[in-house]
């Protein structure tokens, strides 16, 4: 088979579409969480905190895949013990970036270990490094949309003080904004968005989930309402469509998502750079002239 047939194969297509029914209904779901949990994400300066806790959501899916225990499952407990291990012992973002870089490669050994140790089949290892949602059943359907709805529900409760924690912690923590807790409760929910998005691209390229769709909308807007809509239909458009284009080729989802994704941004970028070129040729209004000095008397 040539290279561009292994990457792109549209025969018998529209029977294999029914089959990734689930995967396009998770997609959907996780599409909204990583959009709007990247927004923040890319607020609070989180991307290193990210990949962190991927590796730990890693670990916890190899060590379920080992137990023959739910996989999802095991991604989430991995990301929410290293979500709550960043959020206490990581206060200031000296701390916090140190915690990661400990957390890190321990997780990612943990995981390898895992799947050494793990007998089965050799696409199920790969699977969690690059993404296996095209083969996702019913009951991975029903623990993604599960904890999406919790994802969302608490970014729903905990939105504008935390929007405004993230802008300007020092004037929120001065107005009583309750700063270090809402800190912890997003690195909650950040673990189970990072746990979510495992299940898509894998634990080696989470961040094309989390945070280019919002880096890409930073690029052409600053709207409060704005952004946060754009994040969610670039994360969307990356993952449905990188599961459209992956039916029925022999390569793992995660290029084709990091691919949509990175083109995206790639697009967003050169329009606000050529906005912000336009804009900056404008002329700008001269000065007004200096009041003349009143006549000595």
């Amino acid at each position: 088979m040539s290279v561009w047939h292994q990457m792109f194969d549209f025969e018998n297509y529209g029977e294999l579409l029914v089959l990734v029914r689930n995967s396009l209904i998770a997609g959907a779901a996780l599409g909204l969480v990583g959009g709007l949990a990247g927004v923040f994400v890319a607020m609070r300066d989180l991307p290193f905190a990210v990949h962190g806790i991927s590796e730990l959501s890693f670990a916890g899916a190899s060590g379920a895949l080992l137990l023959g225990m739910n996989i999802v499952a095991g991604s989430i407990t991995g990301s929410l013990l290293a979500a709550g291990a960043i959020g206490l012992l990581g206060t200031r973002a000296r701390d916090r970036n140190s915690v990661i870089g400990i957390l890190m490669p321990f997780g990612l050994g943990l995981g390898v270990l895992f799947l050494a140790l793990y007998k089965g089949r050799a696409a199920n290892k790969f699977g969690l490094l690059t993404g296996q949602i095209v083969a996702v059943d019913t009951p991975q359907t029903a623990w993604l949309l599960v904890t999406s709805a919790v994802v969302l529900i608490a970014l729903a409760v905990m939105w504008r003080p935390l929007a405004f924690a993230s802008a300007d912690p020092d004037v929120a923590e001065a107005r009583g904004v309750p700063v270090r807790g809402l800190s912890f409760a997003f690195m909650i929910v950040l673990g189970l968005a990072v746990a979510l998005s495992v299940q898509v691209v894998g634990a080696l390229l989470v961040l094309s989930l989390l945070i280019t769709p919002a880096a890409a909308a930073a690029r052409v807007t600053a709207s409060p309402v704005l952004l946060p809509l754009l994040s969610v239909v670039f994360a969307m458009v990356s993952i449905e469509g990188g599961i459209l284009l992956a039916l029925g080729s022999s390569i793992p989802i995660s290029p084709y998502v990091t691919t949509i994704s990175f083109v995206l941004y790639v697009v967003c970028a050169a329009v606000g750079r050529h906005r912000t070129r336009r804009w900056g040729a404008r002329p700008t209004a001269p000065a007004p002239a200096p009041a003349p000095a009143p006549a000595p008397a």
